[in-house]
């Protein structure tokens, strides 16, 4: 994997921007195509409230604001990927953003008990961990969830996420799966 990755945003009033990707190999950036494939799934995102757990280089939340999110929260625990997300946002001018660099499960615990919700949840965690995360993640995600959002979860491609909504779709990307999630 390159030390450093280059990205671009597909769509929407920033589209064809380059965006970077924290440098060394800590972070698994979504590719492009991935990307776009997502917002295919996910469809219209204007004036949505975004949460972008395990940001990493943010690329997910920066495409949402991108195509019309009115906020988004990205949340991640490395110090470089935050900065990285912070720097994106600035060289974009992108407003309506806020970055927290904690535990992304101390973060969605906190917000499930502030009574938090976002129409928009993506989830893209370091895929040897998901299984180990699911049960954690199960407690919290329905919570944080709007009545009629949309959960996004991005895993290796022989993951099936296992979490209490109803499952939208699940399809193949490659050695990537998108997993669409949404309350009854």
């Amino acid at each position: 994997m390159p030390a450093y990755h280059r990205l671009r945003i597909i769509s929407g009033t920033h589209r064809g921007a380059r965006i970077d990707a924290p440098k060394g190999d800590k972070t698994r950036p979504t590719s492009d195509f991935v990307r776009e494939a997502a917002f295919n799934l996910i469809g219209p995102v204007d004036g949505a409230d975004v949460l972008d757990l395990y940001a990493g280089s943010g690329a997910l939340g920066l495409e949402a604001l991108s195509r019309g999110a009115r906020a988004a929260t990205f949340v991640e625990n490395d110090r470089d990927a935050c900065r990285t997300i912070q720097a994106n946002l600035q060289k974009l001018r992108l407003i309506g953003a806020r970055v927290r660099c904690e535990d992304a499960l101390r973060a969605l615990a906190a917000d499930a008990s502030a009574g938090r919700r976002y129409d928009l949840v993506l989830l893209d965690p370091p895929y040897e961990m998901f299984s180990s995360l699911q049960i954690a993640l199960s407690r919290h995600l329905p919570a944080v969830l709007a009545p009629d959002g949309l959960l996004v979860v991005e895993t290796a491609a022989q993951e099936a996420p296992e979490l209490p909504l109803t499952l939208r779709t699940s399809r193949k990307y490659g050695s990537k799966r998108l997993t669409l999630f949404e309350h009854e």
